[in-house]
C-alpha cells in the first residue's frame, strides 16, 4: 500500500500551517501523511494508538523526524514535547503514543524531549467521535505548565499522532504561549485530516 505522504517537510507554508496558525501563532507545521477516511494508514495508526503497538509509534515518529530533517525546516527547535496523555488514560493504554513519536523524532532531529512540562490536568472523553464544534469545547483549559522558566525563549516542537480540528494540539499549544515568555510553537504530526 503506497503512503499517502504529503508534501509539509519541505513547504515553508502548506494548508496544515495555515489551518493551525487559525488557531493559535505556529512557526512550522507539518504532518507526514493525509489521512482520508477508510485508508488503511488509518488502520496502521489506530494498531499503535489502541492496541499497544508502541514500537510501531516510534518507528513512525522516526520516519516524520527524517522527512522533517531532510526538509531542513525544523532546524532551530530547541526542544521536543509530546501532546500528553491524562494520567488515568494512559494507565489504561499502557503508554502515550505520542511520547514514543516525539521520541522518534528527537532522534532523528538530534534534539531532546521532555515530558517534564506539559500535562493534561482534565481527563476529557475521547475527540474521535465528537463533532467539530463539540472538539473545542472538549479542550478547553485541559493542559498546564509546569518548569515555565526553562523553557523560555525557546522553540518548541509538539508532536501529537493524528490532527484533525486541530483542537487538541492548538489547546496545548496555547497553554504554552499563556505560561512561558517568547516562547515558539512549531508542530508535527504522522498524519492529519485529508483536507489539510
Amino acid at each position: 500500500m503506497e503512503a499517502p505522504l504529503t508534501t509539509h517537510p519541505t513547504e515553508a507554508h502548506n494548508p496544515l500551517l495555515d489551518h493551525l496558525r487559525t488557531i493559535v501563532p505556529t512557526e512550522r507545521a507539518a504532518a507526514l501523511l493525509s489521512f482520508p477516511k477508510g485508508s488503511g494508514w488509518r488502520e496502521a495508526v489506530h494498531e499503535f494508538k489502541y492496541k499497544g503497538s508502541w514500537r510501531i509509534a516510534e518507528e513512525c515518529g522516526r520516519w516524520l523526524g527524517e522527512a522533517l530533517a531532510e526538509g531542513e525546516l525544523f532546524y532551530d527547535v530547541d526542544l521536543i514535547i509530546p501532546v500528553p496523555l491524562h494520567r488515568r488514560k494512559q494507565l489504561k493504554r499502557g503508554y502515550n503514543q505520542a511520547e514514543y513519536m516525539a521520541r522518534g523524532v528527537a532522534a532523528a532531529l538530534q534534539r531532546p524531549y521532555s515530558t517534564k512540562h506539559l500535562h493534561r490536568v482534565k481527563n476529557n472523553p475521547s475527540q474521535a467521535l465528537k463533532r467539530s464544534e463539540e472538539r473545542w469545547s472538549n479542550v478547553e483549559g485541559i493542559f498546564s505548565v509546569k518548569r515555565a522558566e526553562e523553557l523560555r525563549g525557546k522553540h518548541i516542537l509538539l508532536v501529537d499522532d493524528v490532527i484533525t480540528s486541530g483542537a487538541t494540539i492548538g489547546s496545548s499549544a496555547q497553554a504554552l504561549i499563556n505560561s512561558v515568555e517568547g516562547v515558539r510553537i512549531s508542530i508535527c504530526a504522522f498524519a492529519s485530516a485529508h483536507y489539510f
